[in-house]
């Protein structure tokens, strides 16, 4: 191991640490319609499921390449493998964000209530299913920093236990604040956008989406911050006038 393959290294983990925040917000979300009991083994089995497929997909690069190569065309666009799954994932993260803000913004809660929750096994089949996208960009853009496959491995272990370690924590955040909930399917909805516009070679950097939405991050901070702050002077007792 000589200095490069340790620069390597680090720099990729950070990356995929980096790549994989919208596959936490995806998961915290799925793991909410899981009855509580059950969430931590969702959230073990969401991140494992992603390793998995991050693992095999490495391990599948000639076929991955192959991905890149064009299928048919469609009014002068070559359209790919790749692109296929990017379009699918893009539109199926459009689908699932928009309904979620519905039934928590505009349903009645008798219908909230009929629809219930959802099974360990169909969240987790989701969350493997949206996995393979972000996947897609995680191992491609592995290949390109890396030369070596089990540096490009050992990168992806630590960035899904960094995440392992941190999941819980976020997903228990985004649960206890609805605003947040609306905030990480928002985001979660600018992915799928950002993915149906690469599926069709519109290239749109996720620096932009992570700015915005970590600005709007610190502004619903600092709104939670006032309204805790008016809630406490607002039950605070009224002090007796002197003289009275």
């Amino acid at each position: 191991m000589d200095a490069e393959i340790l620069i390597s290294l680090a720099a990729l983990a950070a990356l995929e640490i980096v790549l994989g925040i919208d596959n936490i917000v995806f998961i915290a979300i799925m793991v909410q319609r899981v009855p509580e009991e059950s969430r931590k083994l969702a959230y073990r089995l969401g991140l494992g499921a992603a390793l998995i497929t991050r693992l095999l997909l490495l391990l599948a690069l000639s076929w991955i390449l192959g991905l890149t190569r064009p299928f048919f065309t469609i009014l002068s666009q070559e359209i790919s493998g790749r692109d296929i799954i990017l379009l699918a994932g893009g539109a199926f993260l459009i689908f699932k964000s928009s309904t979620e803000i519905y039934s928590k913004v505009e349903a009645h809660e008798e219908h909230r209530e009929a629809k219930g929750g959802s099974s360990l096994l169909s969240v987790v089949l989701q969350i493997m299913v949206i996995d393979i996208v972000f996947s897609l960009d995680s191992v491609i853009t592995a290949v390109g920093i890396a030369s070596h496959v089990w540096v490009m491995a050992t990168a992806m272990i630590i960035a899904v236990m960094v995440m392992m370690v941190f999941a819980k924590s976020v997903g228990d955040f985004v649960t206890r604040h609805p605003s947040m909930q609306i905030l990480a399917l928002s985001f979660l909805m600018l992915i799928g956008v950002l993915l149906v516009a690469e599926g069709f070679d519109q290239h749109v950097s996720k620096g932009y989406v992570y700015f915005a939405m970590a600005f709007a991050l610190l502004i619903e901070l600092v709104n939670m911050r006032q309204r805790k702050k008016s809630h406490k002077v607002a039950t605070m007792p009224a002090e007796t006038p002197k003289g009275s």
